[in-house]
């Protein structure tokens, strides 16, 4: 699994979370809401560190976002592509098929 932010949701994440060099932000599935390729979860984000295992990961900026193993389940088959919805002034994402 492949993970890409875009600059303009890197902004974000620094910006809303406080984030600095050394922290992380883990994606996972949750239930409720939807994805493009979800019905009934969507993607929930903490700042966690990562375990052992993670499906993907990248760091941009001393910050590393990853997807754990244990939630294979929602990312199985897909790449996350992380954007920046301006209306919202929230995350956004992609699901791309690997």
């Amino acid at each position: 699994m492949d993970i890409t932010i875009t600059d303009k949701a890197v902004s974000w994440f620094e910006k809303e979370l406080l984030l600095e060099k050394g922290d992380a932000i883990r994606f996972f599935g949750k239930t409720y809401g939807s994805t493009e390729v979800h019905e009934g979860f969507s993607v929930g984000m903490s700042v966690d560190q990562p375990e052992d295992d993670v499906l993907g990961k990248t760091e941009i900026n001393g910050i590393t976002y990853f997807a754990g193993t244990q939630d294979d389940w929602f990312f199985n088959r897909y790449n996350l592509e992380v954007d920046y919805d301006e209306q919202k002034d929230e995350p956004i994402y992609h699901f791309n098929e690997n």
